[in-house]
């Protein structure tokens, strides 16, 4: 009798459960998204379309034509490293908390947490920015056509394009995903297809910041790369989670660096010259006007569509996180038709826009705001990556290559910071360590609440999707009641069929 033949026999003499085995993540609704589905959302994140055009700007300006060519070739594979440790999770666990779930399963509570700050600065301080500079060339595509918005219109372009954005992540984790990738593909085709068609031409850039240009051009790069790992935060909402997330985490971070690869290159062969003047001066770099609205069209998609994928994905770890206890109880209400956790969302979205209409005020993004989120994200991939050779280890599964790729991610990305720590210290800035102190103190002082005022919340981290007993053909699966009070599959039932 074949294995599956004897499974099929043991099934019909198996019985109910008296207490049925449940997802803990079930309300999101499981296994909807598809792998196309889900590499849109990761996408999207990372805003290809604008990061091709941004990088070419940042190499002009700083003058780094080929070394920033070669510095942009590097950041891939540096954030391929890290993408290669974020697989050892993601074909292990199913978990909407993402990068904050895995640290926690290597290095503890007090380190998730940590990871948790950093995240949750990178996903809405990166949706804030986009946001507000989707409006700002959604503006300016106006005034090309002859529509001047001032003032208070300035406010209502924002708050209609949050209530966009909000409506389309509340109508349901498919709809926000197929909106999130017509919108990056359409910007992507019009970038790709300008640089390929444009004649190599010299820019007029703005005279360069203070500070190495590669510096500059490094950070930048492995910002534009980050984004990939939001893929990981919607495991259980996705068919096949661990194959597919894995297969979309590993992807995304070649696809997007052979796009800036290739941005970086028209850069540097001049092909990139006309995009790169249109962006910055408009038509007054000789550009047609339908090229710089078309342009301009191009970038907002692409801007809001990074809003979006965003903020999709501080949701899903904020839900995690309340589902925990770590976060309010009212974050983890859920949708009941549409599965998808509108309180958190609506919370998000509101503070997304307010960061936006701040740097509307600001009259743009701060050059230390954008260094602490990078700074931020950077540290939370140092945690992941060390977190990645702790769990493999644990575990006894861990490789040569897998000991390699956390240790050389973390070390390198340790390195990036460092330099711009000292390199902004020389100019009287120091964005870089205050953000970082700021992380790890509130990750610290925040493990330090949850211990004294919730101590369960500290044994409840790291939740994950499990299978639930209709996963499961009856009788083939053993059952019993974990740590945390539920009923979790605990293993295999390998026996025979009972006798008649």
């Amino acid at each position: 009798m074949t294995a599956l033949a004897d499974a099929v026999a043991r099934s019909f003499d198996a019985r109910e459960p008296e207490r049925p085995a449940v997802s803990p993540l079930r309300a999101l609704g499981r296994r909807q998204l598809t792998g196309v589905e889900l590499l849109g959302q990761s996408v999207a994140t990372t805003a290809p379309a604008v990061s091709m055009v941004l990088l070419p700007v940042t190499m002009f300006t700083h003058e780094t034509e080929l070394a920033g060519l070669i510095t942009i070739v590097v950041a891939t594979l540096v954030i391929t490293l890290i993408a290669h440790c974020v697989a050892q999770f993601t074909r292990r666990l199913a978990a909407s908390g993402g990068l904050y779930t895995f640290v926690f399963q290597g290095l503890g509570p007090r380190l998730a947490l940590t990871c948790g700050v950093g995240l949750l600065v990178k996903y809405l301080g990166s949706a804030a920015i986009t946001m507000y500079h989707g409006g700002q060339a959604a503006i300016a595509a106006a005034a090309q056509l002859g529509i001047v918005v001032r003032g208070w219109g300035i406010g209502a372009v924002y708050l209609a394009v949050a209530v966009t954005i909000g409506c389309a992540l509340v109508r349901g984790v498919r709809f926000a995903a197929v909106v999130i990738l017509a919108v990056e593909v359409c910007s992507l085709v019009f970038i790709v297809g300008l640089m390929l068609v444009s004649p190599a031409t010299a820019p007029v850039t703005p005279p360069a910041p203070p500070g190495p240009g590669v510096l500059f051009v490094a950070m930048s790069a492995l910002f534009a790369l980050a984004g990939f790992e939001s893929a990981a935060v919607f495991a259980p909402e996705t068919r096949r989670p661990l194959a597919t997330v894995t297969r979309v985490v590993l992807i995304t971070p070649v696809l997007c660096g052979s796009l800036f690869i290739f941005a970086a290159w028209a850069a540097w062969t001049g092909r990139a010259g006309a995009l790169v003047g249109a962006y910055l001066h408009g038509t007054a770099a000789g550009v047609s006007p339908a090229v710089v609205v078309l342009l301009n069209a191009g970038l907002t998609c692409s801007w809001f569509g990074s809003a979006m994928a965003s903020s999709n994905a501080a949701s899903r770890l904020v839900y995690s996180m309340s589902l925990e206890g770590v976060l309010p109880r009212a974050l983890t209400r859920v949708n009941a038709r549409l599965r998808t956790p509108h309180v958190a969302l609506a919370g998000i979205v509101s503070l997304v826009t307010v960061g936006a209409s701040t740097f509307d005020l600001l009259e743009g993004v701060p050059a230390p705001a954008k260094t602490a989120i990078r700074t931020a994200l950077v540290a939370a991939y140092i945690l992941l990556a060390v977190s990645a050779v702790r769990f493999l280890r644990r575990i006894h599964e861990s490789s040569r290559a897998d000991r390699y790729a956390g240790w050389a991610g973390a070390a390198i990305l340790s390195a990036t910071l460092a330099y711009l720590s000292l390199s902004d210290a020389r100019n009287g800035l120091f964005a870089a360590p205050v953000m970082l102190c700021a992380v790890i103190l509130a990750g610290a002082g925040w493990h330090r609440y949850l211990r004294h005022r919730h101590p369960r919340s500290v044994t409840a981290i790291g939740v994950f999707d499990s299978p639930e007993s209709a996963d499961v053909l009856p009788g083939a699966g053993v059952f019993a009641v974990n740590a945390r009070g539920s009923v979790a599959l605990v293993g295999s039932n390998r026996t025979g069929p009972r006798a008649p």
